[in-house]
This record gives structure tokens, C-alpha cells and sequence, in this order.
């Protein structure tokens, strides 16, 4: 086995090699501008772009002209909160999101506030699940948009994005979620989930990093964060990535295509890790076992402090506390603090993200090994 095992797939996920195949040709040979279409090469580059978007759509269930690409969903989500909330200001000023949203999210909304916006953050449980009934009432005459992501990429808990998006339609509310954990998981229905706006990023799905794309429903004005050229219905313009938009679609296809079995495969994995880990150890499972991403382990170790744990073990295993984005802090993760705990438990939690390419091998290892080094620890503090 290659050292060390990598076991931190919610921050990114090794490129499935079809996929760069697939990008190379954009790189050396067919690397014209798309948008210089005076030319025969730049049609050319132009044509493949938009099969890369239709296949996108077709996924999805969505239209060509509804995919809008981007560097990837931090980009997709900034633009889906800010530029929906600015450009339905005369009808509005109330958006509703969760407390554990991505931080893309939650920053956006800040953001927002300052510009005199309200808003409304739902409290999750113990399991990272909201109330449909709070959604409901959180709703006023100023309400102007719902965003809540499909799953969590901490304690991988899954939301019931149909049953919100239903309620949202309900209310003439416009729907956004972020989709960028779930999407290798779980097939996304725009039309039947409701959904209005969507973001997903290519490196969650063993796709090329800086690329990702945000579904925006034909008829919705979104106002431009940026200007520029005019490119992508002039909602996120500057020179296209083809190189990365052609590996977006192909992994976006080989997901669609190979999802019942990863998932299948990943879920009997995961399920094994945390039997093994179990065994010996007094730990607890952030979240519900049922209603979780099948790649997401989110475990509580008593006594143990996470970030000198990951320290100890990072020879043989790579795994994480939490959300790649707030790595560079010393503060509790909010996701677990949001979700009634106390900061203990946040510090005292660890991270396990599987992928297509995790072998039983590697699982039996790390989860035996992991969990001696763990024993080795308790025992020197007590």
C-alpha cells in the first residue's frame, strides 16, 4: 500500500485518470479561445463546450443556456446568493440558510447583512437535520430566497432537498443548493427537486480543481459579480477553462454512469471502519448512521485531541477535523457547536472521507492501526 492512505475526500478527490485523458487534447492541440469564433479553431473549442454543457444538463434534467461555468462552487454559491439577493432587492430583503452552510455560504450572507439584507439561519439538531415546520414559519412577505445545502461536508447529513424545494415553490420563493457533496451519490433532478439554483465543483467528483459550474433556471436575472466580456449569459464572464470544462463533463458523466456501484462499494466500506474502530474504543458518530453521505465517517474520541491525533498518525493515514477551509484556524469547527454541542466535542473530532478508490485493505489498516494509536494515546494522558 502506498503511504500515506488518503482519507480526506470531502476536500478533494484524486482525478480519475478518463478524465484527464479527456482534457488533455485542450491543452496542446484544440486550445483556442471559444469565444473567438472568427475562426475555424475557436468554433471548434466552442462546439465542445457546449457539449460539455449539454451533457451537464442532460444530467440534471436541466436546458443547455440553464449551465453557467465557474471555478468551482465557492465561486457558484457567491454568485447565487449575492447576485440573486442584489438583483431582487425591490421585492425583497429576507434569505433563509442553516447554520452549518458551507462557509461560501455563510460569508455571502454576512456580506449581505452589511448591505442592510435579513437573515433568517435555521438551527439544526443533534443530527445535523433541520425543522421543515421552523422553514416554514421563517418565511415572511420579504422572503426572496432559501438556500440550503443537499449534504453537509463535515457530518455528512443529507437534507430533504424535494420537500424544500416544494415548500419554496409553494411560497414563490427561488431555491438554491449547494450540491457539491451529494452529487457523486445521489442523482439531482432540477425539475423534480424544485430547485431553481444549483452549484456543483469538479474536484469533489474526481474531476480537475477550479472548475465547477451553477445551474441557474431559465428565466431568473442573476446580477454579475464581475464584469468583463460578456461570456456565460454575461452572469460569470472572462475566458472560458475549456481544458477544465471538458473534465467537469467527464466526470460528471462517469459519476452518473458508476454511481449505484461506488456508492454500494463506498457505504460497505465506511460501515466496516467504523465496525473495526468501534470495537475498543469509546467514541460516538456525529450525526445520523441512516441519513449521511455513504463516503462521510464524523467521529467523536473522547478525550483525545483531533488536530494531535492527525499529527500522529499523518505518516500512514490523511484525514481531517473538519472542513478544508477552516484548517488554518485554532477555533472549534461550527458545525459541530451548531449542532448543539459543546466546543469539546469539536476539538475531540475527526474526519474520514472514502472514495471509489479506497480497497478493504487500506479500510482493515488504518481503522486497526488508528485505532491502537488512539488506545496509545488515552493511555498516556491517563
Amino acid at each position: 500500500m502506498k503511504m500515506p492512505i488518503y482519507l480526506d475526500n470531502h476536500a478533494t478527490t484524486k482525478m480519475d485518470k478518463r478524465v484527464l485523458e479527456s482534457m488533455m487534447p485542450f491543452f496542446t492541440e484544440d486550445y483556442a479561445n471559444p469565444s473567438s469564433i472568427d475562426h475555424i479553431q475557436g468554433n471548434k473549442v466552442l462546439g465542445k463546450v457546449n457539449e460539455a454543457r449539454e451533457l451537464i444538463a442532460e444530467k440534471i434534467n436541466a436546458s443547455e443556456d440553464e449551465i453557467i461555468f465557474t471555478s468551482g462552487a465557492t465561486e457558484s454559491d457567491n454568485i447565487a446568493i449575492t447576485g440573486i439577493a442584489r438583483s431582487l432587492k425591490e421585492k425583497g430583503n429576507h434569505i433563509i440558510t442553516t447554520n452549518i452552510e458551507h462557509k461560501a455560504i455563510l460569508e455571502s450572507c454576512s456580506g449581505l447583512k452589511r448591505e442592510g439584507f435579513d437573515v433568517t439561519y435555521l438551527q439544526v439538531n443533534r443530527k445535523g437535520e433541520i425543522d421543515l415546520e421552523e422553514l416554514k414559519n421563517s418565511i415572511n412577505d420579504k422572503t426572496i430566497l432559501i438556500s440550503i445545502m443537499s449534504a453537509n461536508n463535515e457530518v455528512g447529513s443529507i437534507f430533504p432537498i424535494s420537500d424544500i424545494g416544494k415548500i419554496a415553490g409553494e411560497n414563490g420563493i427561488l431555491f438554491h443548493t449547494d450540491a457539491t457533496q451529494i452529487i457523486s451519490y445521489k442523482k439531482m433532478d432540477v425539475e423534480e427537486m424544485g430547485i431553481d439554483l444549483m452549484s456543483i465543483s469538479g474536484h469533489k467528483i474526481y474531476g480537475p480543481k477550479g472548475v465547477g459550474a451553477l445551474y441557474v433556471k431559465r428565466g431568473i436575472r442573476i446580477n454579475p459579480l464581475i464584469y468583463g466580456g460578456g461570456q456565460e449569459r454575461n452572469i460569470r464572464p472572462g475566458t472560458l477553462n475549456v481544458p477544465g470544462i471538458i473534465g467537469l463533463a467527464r466526470a460528471f458523466e462517469l459519476s452518473d454512469k458508476e454511481r449505484e456501484k461506488n456508492t454500494l462499494e463506498i457505504k460497505r466500506l465506511r460501515d466496516l471502519f467504523l465496525e473495526i474502530i468501534s470495537k475498543d474504543l469509546d467514541l460516538e458518530l456525529n450525526g445520523s448512521i441512516e441519513n449521511r453521505l455513504p463516503n462521510n465517517l464524523s467521529l467523536y474520541i473522547r478525550g483525545i485531541d483531533a488536530k494531535a491525533l492527525i499529527t500522529k498518525v499523518k505518516e500512514y493515514v490523511s484525514i481531517s477535523t473538519g472542513s478544508a477551509c477552516n484548517t488554518d484556524t485554532v477555533k472549534p469547527s461550527y458545525v459541530i457547536t451548531g449542532m448543539g454541542y459543546e466546543k469539546e466535542r469539536a476539538f475531540s473530532t475527526i474526519r474520514i472521507g472514502l472514495s471509489k478508490y479506497s480497497t478493504e485493505e487500506e479500510i482493515r489498516f488504518v481503522a486497526g492501526k488508528l485505532s491502537k494509536d488512539i488506545k496509545k494515546m488515552l493511555n498516556f494522558f491517563n
